[in-house]
């Protein structure tokens, strides 16, 4: 029986039309495997973010700029209907509009994080249902779990939880539930499945103790978050419906994450590893460049396997995330992710690569250079020196302009008004500025995009990057990412990997600009 027919017949059970199908699992985690992805099995989109609406006659999938093109690629459109989310548009608005008034949407509890049930709540009928009926069991091992020493970290874990426990009452405690969270204040790291660092647990922390779930221990959360007789305090965004039911009339809603603050701004310690593990991975990248130049026929999934070679070369554990090697018109696709043998690199190519690993401290790395085989076309060298103008106006905001606090929102509006202001040849740009980068290589805080979330100040030690691109369908996409950290009011720049001068139009630079990049290496 295939998996949509075992929706059907769940939700025909259920008295349901509408069916909400996650692509994460239990953790709320980004990067789910696709073993352990319903709306994968369901849609066969592979994009790491993305929700499917099960309606009477037809799946709909929502993807954001990122994943468009591969979207339209991937699903069956007799089957699922892509809606393809534009920067100002919000995946829940959308999902409701779809939803009659008078209709139940069914969610699976443990799926979807309480603050999305509580929206969906405020505006529809809503079903929580225990089990999704398209899942397999997994054991969660502790095997490969690691823990870090503190010349990698900093403080160890027992400073860190005491940040925390001085400031509760012997009458509550906090309920962590995000990976990372867990990871970071237990100084803890597993390599064990791909791209990813953190290990699977959840912890509580009282005033006078920590209990630390994970593998068998896990089977026995369930039962204490029932019974606690305390405060709970929780993280709506991060503590998935199921267990937030749990805990009844105990748990209170966190205003302010400590955990989340705390591992947001690194210390001295955990910025001089990212120096290190910036060095080697530009090392690695520099490595692949020369690559490309010196060899003739390859392919992308050539350039992908020498990659991976190159950051194991330095000193890598992992890869952070599955290699972007992206030729020509697939590079139009944000987050392609084939590396395909059948597209051979040749003369005027243009070349693509989104990177990133871990290395012994477990924080992600993330870069993204382009590169052209031969010579460029004066079209591709407009788009990768509009994209570096908008890099530079980006990095160099906090130098500029000396107002503080600044948030990403406003580095971002800088870049959309530039691009505004642009020829661009029916390029777009379709995705956020820039993440925060930690544990996972997507973490908050902070966040460069045009949305609310992203108003929040940049703090001392924050990391991110910042990684404007344009794109266009059946062309080419450009995409120059460096992770930054933010000290002593100014953003910095980890990766020192050089840019290319033969993709630069200098014409189209402006004086001050062509001094700002002089902080750079140009090749």
């Amino acid at each position: 029986m295939n998996n949509l027919t075992v929706i059907k017949n769940f939700m025909a059970d259920k008295n349901l039309n509408y069916l909400l199908v996650n692509s994460t699992n239990q953790f709320l985690v980004e990067y789910n495997t696709l073993k352990e992805n319903s709306r994968y099995k369901l849609t066969k989109f592979s994009g790491s973010t993305g929700e499917a609406l099960v309606s009477p006659d037809k799946i709909y999938l929502f993807v954001d700029g990122r994943y468009h093109i591969q979207a339209d690629q991937e699903v069956d459109h007799e089957i699922v209907t892509v809606v393809k989310l534009q920067n100002n548009q919000s995946a829940l608005d959308e999902i409701v509009k779809i939803i009659p008034q008078d209709e139940t949407l069914g969610i699976f509890a443990r799926k979807v994080s309480q603050k999305k049930y509580e929206y969906f709540k405020s505006q529809r009928n809503i079903l929580l249902l225990d089990n999704d009926p398209i899942d397999e069991d997994f054991e969660i091992s502790t095997e490969g779990n690691i823990q870090l020493d503190i010349s990698l970290t900093g403080l160890s874990a027992d400073e860190k939880i005491r940040k925390i426990s001085d400031n509760l009452k012997e009458d509550e405690c906090i309920y962590l539930t995000d990976l990372d969270e867990v990871s970071y204040l237990y100084n803890m790291r597993n390599f064990s499945q791909n791209f990813s660092a953190k290990i699977k647990a959840r912890a509580i922390i009282y005033k006078d103790k920590n209990n630390l779930y994970q593998g068998e221990n896990l089977k026995q959360l369930e039962n204490e978050l029932k019974t606690i007789n305390k405060k709970v305090y929780v993280d709506k965004s991060s503590i998935n419906a199921y267990d937030y039911g749990l805990l009844g009339e105990n748990s209170v809603e966190l205003t302010e994450n400590p955990v989340q603050i705390m591992k947001s701004q690194k210390n001295d310690v955990e910025l001089k590893h990212l120096k290190s593990a910036f060095n080697r991975t530009d090392n690695a990248v520099r490595a692949i460049r020369k690559f490309i130049e010196d060899n003739e026929n390859l392919s992308e999934y050539d350039i992908a396997s020498q990659l991976e070679k190159e950051f194991k070369k330095q000193g890598a554990v992992d890869l952070s995330f599955n290699s972007i090697v992206a030729k020509d018109k697939n590079s139009a696709l944000a987050h392609y992710s084939k590396s395909s043998k059948d597209e051979i690199i040749k003369e005027g190519s243009l070349i693509l690569i989104d990177c990133g690993a871990y290395f012994e401290g477990g924080l992600a790395t993330d870069i993204t250079r382009v590169f052209v085989k031969g010579q460029p076309s004066d079209l591709q060298k407009k788009i990768y020196t509009y994209v570096l103008k908008a890099f530079l106006r980006a990095f160099n905001y906090t130098k500029i302009h000396k107002q503080r606090p600044v948030s990403g929102y406003e580095i971002d509006k800088q870049v959309q008004k530039l691009f505004a202001e642009l020829d661009l040849d029916g390029f777009v740009f379709n995705h956020g500025l820039g993440h925060g980068i930690g544990i996972n290589v997507h973490e908050y805080p902070p966040k460069l995009s045009p949305h609310e979330i992203s108003k929040v100040s940049l703090k001392e030690g924050m990391c991110f990057s910042i990684e404007p691109g344009l794109y266009k369908e059946g062309f080419f996409g450009v995409r120059l990412e460096n992770s930054c950290y933010y000290k002593n009011d100014k953003i910095h720049s980890f990766v020192k990997m050089n840019y290319e001068k033969k993709l630069i139009n200098f014409d189209l630079l402006t004086d001050i600009e062509k001094v700002q990049l002089e902080e750079f290496e140009v090749l």
